[in-house]
């Protein structure tokens, strides 16, 4: 918008509609975009009809010079009446082109304003207008997907904590009640609810901040090998209860790597619980961390021999509350992952053939310091 204007009431903007426009142009707006066109039709039309007037006195008052017989006088005629028609209609044809596209867009506009996120604007008109409308439906689109996330992520979010909740709710009802007794096995389960719900809230917290970039990451040189196995460490006596073989393997030369230790342990913690969440008795857990002096990279790698992904579920296990049907988690764990690694400009992915004990691998790789 040109400074003056923003700075200036155009004469010709509406009198209730307030300045600088605060959102979508409103129904006075539209029409007056409309008359505007009109307008703009009827002096191009009155300028056509003068330049053919124009021509056709120049010819009148020449007609002796250039010495036309008088029965070619009727033919001249038509044919100026003719182009003139021609250019009257280019010219309506032409402005068609452009007004209708242009209407479409507008009434667009007006049902993404009154909430529909589903209108969109037909691509048609000059190369521009065409340009114009599909930034429009672009727009349209990832405000249709955004208000899906944001309907599905309440609707998550309501059923995640209403569990706890309620479990906290029926022990204390319970114990008030005399139902339960009032001994440290009923209070341990209650505060256990409290711990599951303060992990939810925590895990919510991460990934809103992550996903609106508002995370800071406190790096600092750390040994990801010291790291990789402090967190092994603390997994290993629920591996050994479940009877899973858990190790690590960290190439000697990893050189220290400019990092959030914090961050990155919660990465790493939340892929080994959830490898060692689909493993059986008997299998394995192994997590690697491998140099590539060619791109510059480390890649980190958690492998299991548990019961796999299907390729169905693959592409979405790192979309937030997203849960296949033998799952048992909240859905938040990849998710945090993988907003942790791109925080730190790294990349994820997982690779799984699928069927039963084939197992899944996912691996993530940071760039050198």
């Amino acid at each position: 918008m040109p400074r003056h204007f923003r700075r200036h009431r155009p004469p010709w903007w509406p009198h209730d509609e307030p300045w600088p426009p605060q959102g979508p142009p409103g129904p006075h707006l539209r029409r007056i975009f409309f008359w505007r066109i009109i307008s703009l039709f009827a002096v191009l039309a009155m300028l056509v009809t003068g330049l053919c007037s124009l021509a056709f006195w120049l010819v009148f008052i020449s007609w002796d010079r250039l010495e036309v017989p008088q029965e070619g006088l009727p033919f001249i005629f038509l044919a100026g009446l003719g182009v003139g028609l021609v250019g009257l209609i280019m010219l309506a044809w032409l402005l068609r082109r452009v007004t209708v596209p242009f209407g479409d867009l507008l009434e667009a506009v007006g049902q993404v304003e009154a909430g529909d996120y589903t209108a969109r604007a037909v691509e048609r008109g000059p190369a521009e207008v065409r340009a114009l409308v599909r930034a429009f439906n672009a727009m349209a689109e990832r405000l249709q997907l955004t208000e899906t996330q944001r309907r599905n992520l309440l609707a998550d979010v309501t059923h995640e904590l209403r569990t706890p909740l309620t479990v906290i709710q029926g022990n204390l009802e319970g114990l008030l009640d005399g139902v339960y007794p009032r001994d440290d096995a009923h209070l341990a389960a209650i505060l256990e609810d409290t711990r599951v719900l303060a992990r939810l809230i925590d895990d919510l917290r991460t990934l809103a901040m992550a996903e609106s970039g508002a995370l800071q990451l406190h790096r600092e040189p750390t040994d990801f090998g010291i790291l990789a196995n402090e967190t092994v460490a603390s997994f290993r006596p629920q591996a050994e209860s479940a009877g899973v073989d858990l190790s690590v393997d960290v190439a000697e030369e990893l050189p220290l790597l400019d990092l959030d230790p914090v961050r990155m342990r919660e990465v790493l913690a939340n892929l080994i619980a959830n490898a060692l969440r689909y493993t059986p008795a008997g299998g394995q857990v192994c997590v690697t961390a491998q140099v590539d002096p060619v791109e510059q990279r480390v890649t980190v790698s958690v492998s299991d021999t548990g019961t796999g992904i299907s390729a169905e579920a693959l592409p979405h296990i790192f979309d937030r509350f997203y849960k296949s049907g033998d799952s048992h988690g909240t859905g938040l764990g990849l998710a945090i992952a993988k907003n942790l690694v791109v925080a730190h400009g790294g990349e994820i992915s997982a690779y799984s053939p699928g069927g039963s004990s084939a197992g899944t691998t996912i691996r993530f790789s940071l760039l050198l310091s």
